[in-house]
């Protein structure tokens, strides 16, 4: 017995002492202090959204064309005799003048022989007239009132004028065919090629060459039909003075320089691309080698050109970056009274490099977080970091006043370290 209390006692004396020290330390231990100290958000770029007006516009691409263009061809045949020294490939041509003359000996002999058939149908009928008024006389004399008109000889009267008027036609027609010995261009233009040489024979309906005129170009821009929409046009549209169509600006790289020409809208296509499921808008240029050329560049044939249709003009939109449009309808608002964020539903109108334009979900004045977040959710704690026109930063620090609510204050301009970019 004395053995188990010669070993108990002492295990029983460490435990009182380690209980009694134990509860001497929770005793004296220090209070620690309460703070309503808000936690720290995580630190955002914002840019203010502001309002202003947009006009809608549709990006397209195409190829400039002549509106008009022909291949030059002669009417009847002959051999080339000269040929106009503007008639080259690149050459500029004048309405009427002679690209191409045929030889004419053969058409002037063509002339020279209607003109004497001319003036044998003349005699013939001169004399049939005679003719016939003596035939009337006879019968006058003779009391016969109920001749024939073949004894009145009125049907060789007929004939001989019938045989002036066919002899007047051939005349005209050798006439014309001399005439159609010399090519002439039927507007003011340019040359594209030219397929024929002096010497040459030409048949009638033969390419010359092929012309082009200078008066007005073309290009056909395809469009989706949501782009048709927000330029305001139907599928089925004609340009008139009381409905002009909308302008576009072309732009194309020519000779090194960026250069621009602007132009209309003056129809669409008759029917829709069945294998883009595109509508073709065509714009046209006046005069691309005078009035609507860029400081003496033309805007040619062949030039590729992006284009730019301008359509309505929308008052009153919401203006955000295009860092801020989060999916196709989402926005992050940054509330820096609050140290908050805000998402929202918006409807955007059109959105492009320049920016997201707006008509629903936020107002003018409100900070558009431009930071990229992971999970974000509404309420999220976050410190607002108002980026300047100028690129200067101004730092909004959340304050909480005696109630504990949370109120911001501008510390003015900062370098925002540690904030997400």
């Amino acid at each position: 017995m004395s053995r188990i209390l010669a070993i108990a006692l002492p295990i029983l004396i460490l435990l009182l002492l380690g209980g009694g020290g134990f509860a001497a330390l929770q005793a004296f231990k220090p209070v620690p202090e309460e703070t309503d100290e808000v936690p720290a958000g995580l630190a955002v770029f914002a840019e203010p959204i502001i309002e202003g007006r947009f006009t809608l516009t549709v990006d397209a691409q195409g190829e400039v064309a002549p509106k008009r263009e022909i291949i030059v061809s002669p009417q009847i045949g002959g051999r080339v005799a000269s040929l106009s020294p503007d008639f080259i490939d690149g050459g500029f041509i004048r309405e009427g003048q002679v690209l191409v003359r045929l030889e004419s000996e053969d058409y002037e002999l063509a002339v020279t022989r209607a003109r004497s058939s001319v003036a044998s149908a003349e005699q013939a009928l001169a004399r049939e007239q005679a003719e016939a008024e003596l035939a009337l006389q006879d019968l006058e004399d003779l009391g016969i009132t109920d001749a024939s008109p073949l004894a009145r000889r009125e049907p060789q009267l007929a004939q001989a004028r019938a045989a002036l008027d066919s002899a007047k036609a051939q005349l005209a027609e050798a006439e014309l065919n001399l005439r159609r010995t010399a090519v002439r261009a039927p507007f003011t233009g340019r040359v594209r090629e030219r397929d024929v040489d002096i010497g040459q024979y030409a048949s009638p309906g033969q390419s010359l060459g092929s012309i082009f005129s200078t008066d007005i170009v073309e290009v056909s821009l395809p469009i989706s039909d949501a782009e048709l929409g927000r330029i305001g046009l139907p599928l089925a549209f004609a340009a008139s003075e009381e409905n002009p169509g909308p302008t576009v600006t072309f732009t194309a790289r020519v000779a090194g320089q960026m250069r621009e020409w602007n132009g209309q809208v003056t129809r669409t296509a008759a029917s829709i691309d069945p294998r883009s499921r595109q509508l073709d808008v065509i714009a046209e240029l006046i005069d691309p080698y005078g009035e609507g050329a860029d400081n003496g560049a033309p805007m040619a044939p062949g030039l590729f050109v992006n284009a730019s249709i301008q359509g309505a003009t929308l008052e009153n939109v919401m203006i955000v970056p295009r860092s801020a449009l989060r999916g196709e309808n989402e926005i992050y608002i940054g509330n820096p009274k609050e140290g908050t964020l805000s998402i929202r539903q918006v409807d955007v109108v059109y959105s492009s490099d320049e920016g997201a334009y707006l008509t629903r979900g936020v107002a003018a004045g409100e900070l558009a977080v431009v930071s990229p977040i992971q999970a974000a959710f509404d309420g999220m704690r976050i410190k607002v970091l108002e980026r300047q026109p100028d690129g200067s930063i101004i730092s909004h620090e959340p304050e909480t006043d005696d109630d504990g609510e949370a109120v911001a204050e501008a510390s003015g301009e900062s370098n925002a370290e540690g904030a997400v970019q």
